[in-house]
């Protein structure tokens, strides 16, 4: 396990080489840092500008194999922005984002410049709630179906899938992040103590689980579109009977 100024150190390092290399035209801090709102458990990601993106991502992926105690890595792709993920022997994931000069800019709060300019950008939206919706009641189909195929293991999946879109849906309506649970420890208790009897306690539990959830998903929707709730419900609530 690292510690936080092991962690601190080492970005330190890694701005400090990004500022010596006249191929880096700009750094930013992102991610919980930029808020100032790390905590022990926080990693490192940093955002570099650069003309010539693939030999700068190749010379620091050398550098963290090398010196700085990488183990593996992997690849996010966004646009033309190669986010390149290491993960280090104290177990610290360290996120380095090589973007090409025309789109290194912020596209949301986390964003923080270090060095060099930063391009005017439009924030990324929040996600479309008619298309979580659309994802839920999708989900619901297939958990009906793989319940009544005695697919335990599947469905307890899509009973998952559905839980997800509902609280995403929730993180939407109150103006929370709603991308890969971010938002959701800071919901209400009133929203989420109810979501807890969506949780699917073994394979025996699969229906109780899904009524559970349809009924909360029923109200998430009657938040979005009160008309579509109306057409929506009586169908999912035939999922489960």
């Amino acid at each position: 396990m690292y510690t936080s100024g092991e962690r601190d150190l080492l970005r330190d390092k890694l701005i400090e080489v990004a500022r010596a290399d006249d191929r880096v035209t700009g750094a930013a801090l992102t991610g919980s840092g930029a808020l100032d709102a790390e905590d022990t458990w926080s990693d490192i990601d940093l955002a570099f500008k650069t003309a010539a993106p693939e030999p700068v991502l190749a010379d620091f992926t050398a550098l963290m194999y090398r010196e700085r105690g990488a183990r593996h890595h992997m690849d996010v792709v966004f646009e033309q922005t190669v986010f390149r993920v290491f993960l280090l022997e104290n177990t610290l994931q360290v996120d380095l984002a090589f973007w090409p000069e025309a789109d290194f800019g912020a596209t949301t709060p986390k964003f923080r410049l270090l060095f060099g300019t930063a391009n005017e950008r439009e924030q990324a939206p929040p996600p479309d709630a008619r298309r979580l919706v659309d994802l839920a009641w999708l989900h619901a189909l297939h958990a009906r179906s793989s319940i009544a195929r005695g697919r335990h293991w599947q469905a307890e999946y899509m009973i998952g899938r559905v839980r997800d879109h509902a609280l995403a849906l929730a993180c939407v309506r109150h103006d929370l992040p709603a991308g890969e649970g971010r938002g959701l420890d800071r919901l209400p208790a009133a929203v989420t103590t109810p979501f807890e009897e969506t949780l699917v306690r073994g394979l025996d539990d699969l229906g109780r689980a899904f009524r559970a959830v349809t009924g909360l998903l029923i109200a998430e929707i009657q938040e979005v579109d009160v008309e579509l709730a109306g057409r929506l419900a009586p169908l999912l609530r035939a999922l489960t009977s």
